[in-house]
């Protein structure tokens, strides 16, 4: 590049990391928050877990769709448009007073922020090519983790600092200054509106369905709990569902047109395979931080801050873990991220364990301590994960393949979040003052939590057996030894981008 031309793009390249925080910190803030939102609105079960998969929902469905319009409309506008919307929706949740608006708000702030970052990752796929796009995106995903880390402190102390009646509504107003500084690099920032695809019509029976089925999971969870007969119905119809799109999707290529899910992306086995441990590993990780911030101040009692210093650990491990997770990849290769799930199950039955048998006054300390081992563990298993699933999405649909990554993500979230916290919370009330109701809760939502992460150990055994071996290049990060680095910008590239 010349010097101009890269002085753009890591302008560029800012304002998508400045998006992508304003959008991921807005859940982190409020997650330890929701104790505090909960009994100044008088809110129930179900409204709680609305608002907080809520988000997560409307985020995940609108990214594909988002691409979509940007590739046909071009990407500054819709982006410039997501961003004003998320904006207005955040003041109208931190100013909400009742659970349904709030709710409604933050869909529609959800579904701002997919719009957002598809064009994001849209973004970067148009600006960067080769090592550097593998670079933008890794730093992407890095953002995340910071966003993670930063929001259980500033939202415990807003909290702490505003008091429980109105500290929530400040941590849903944290990310309107965020937005105006996004939206002013933006404006300035961005390349202009091109247009990348001269055929983008949208899949909207194919978002409907998928729409249909993760709501039709989710809502056995946010109801009250009914008949043996009635959890049968529902899981009847989202298996039906489900096979009605992925006949639907097979019908829709057969006619020549694009589906919602790109076919190359169904074909891949090890890009579906490391998908669902990225869904499995990601649903339970934004679960178990919600139950963890609602135990603690519910259940212990504990202040908002004093709750955002034992999660801190957790962020802090994480973002340690991340950074030196490739020395381990070098080691034992795509192994690292069965390593990571593995220590996250122990971490969870740990906490499960300690809530049952250690006394209140050293269980803050010995959660903290089982947070940081959670932390590391997810380190070593989300960004190898990710990099080695967009490594193996196929050529023709690399593009579309981080943004049906991030779908399956945030679909994922919104359902595990519905059902651990149900657990949780439907655990806590029913139990008598004999068993210690929020301690018993909270340990089985954190065996939920653990199932989950040995449920992902399937197939990410199953994706090492089905990636073929290759001759092992020096410098390569999943060989097993190091190497003298070189420039791999040519072997990274497509042959239309040689």
């Amino acid at each position: 590049m010349l010097p101009g031309e890269d002085r753009a793009a890591r302008r560029v390249l800012l304002v998508c990391l400045a998006a992508g925080a304003t959008t991921l910190l807005d859940q982190a803030v409020l997650n330890i928050a929701v104790p505090s939102l909960r009994h100044s609105l008088g809110a129930g079960a179900a409204d709680v877990q609305w608002i907080v998969a809520g988000y997560s929902l409307a985020f995940g469905l609108a990214l594909v769709p988002g691409g979509s319009l940007g590739d046909l409309h071009g990407r500054k506008r819709l982006f410039l448009a997501g961003m004003a919307v998320f904006l207005l929706a955040g003041v109208v949740a931190a100013t909400g007073g009742g659970p349904g608006t709030v709710i409604g708000a933050r869909l529609v702030q959800g579904a701002a922020a997919g719009l957002v970052n598809s064009q994001v990752i849209g973004t970067i796929q148009d600006v960067f090519h080769g090592l550097d796009r593998g670079r933008a995106l890794g730093m992407y995903a890095v953002t995340a983790g910071v966003a993670a880390a930063l929001g259980p402190p500033l939202g415990g102390a807003l909290v702490a600092g505003y008091g429980a009646g109105t500290g929530w509504r400040y941590c849903l107003l944290l990310s309107a200054p965020c937005a105006l500084v996004t939206l002013t690099l933006a404006t300035r920032w961005l390349p202009p509106p091109r247009r990348t695809a001269r055929d983008s019509r949208l899949d909207v029976t194919g978002l409907g369905l998928a729409c249909a089925c993760t709501l039709t999971v989710m809502v056995p969870f946010i109801r009250t709990p009914g008949s043996g007969g009635a959890a049968l119905l529902w899981a009847a119809g989202a298996c039906a569902l489900a096979g009605a799109f992925v006949a639907q999707q097979r019908l829709r290529v057969r006619r020549g047109r694009v589906p919602l899910v790109h076919p190359a992306l169904a074909s891949s086995r090890p890009y579906l395979l490391g998908t669902a441990v990225a869904m499995a590993q990601f649903g339970s990780s934004i679960a178990a931080s919600l139950v963890l911030t609602v135990f603690l101040q519910d259940g212990l009692g504990l202040s908002a801050l004093m709750t955002a210093a034992v999660s801190l650990p957790s962020a802090l491990a994480m973002g340690v873990s991340s950074a030196l997770a490739w020395r381990l990849v070098r080691r034992i290769g795509v192994r690292t991220v069965s390593v990571g799930l593995v220590s996250g199950i122990c971490a969870a039955l740990a906490g499960a364990v300690a809530v049952l048998f250690v006394p209140a006054a050293a269980l803050p300390i010995v959660l903290a301590a089982t947070q940081a081992l959670s932390g590391a563990a997810g380190g070593l298993a989300v960004s190898p994960n990710q990099t080695q699933v967009l490594q193996h999405a196929p050529a023709e649909a690399a593009g579309v393949g981080g943004g049906v990554l991030q779908m399956a993500q945030r679909i994922a979230a919104a359902v595990c979040l519905s059902a651990v916290s149900a657990v949780y919370l439907h655990t806590a009330s029913g139990a008598t003052a004999v068993g210690g109701g929020p301690r018993t809760a909270y340990a089985l939502a954190s065996c939920v939590c653990a199932g989950l992460l040995a449920a992902a150990l399937v197939p990410a055994r199953l994706r090492r057996a089905a990636v073929p071996p290759r001759p092992p290049r020096p410098g390569d990060p999943t060989t097993n030894g190091p190497g003298p680095r070189h420039d791999r910008r040519r072997e990274d590239r497509s042959p239309q981008e040689r």
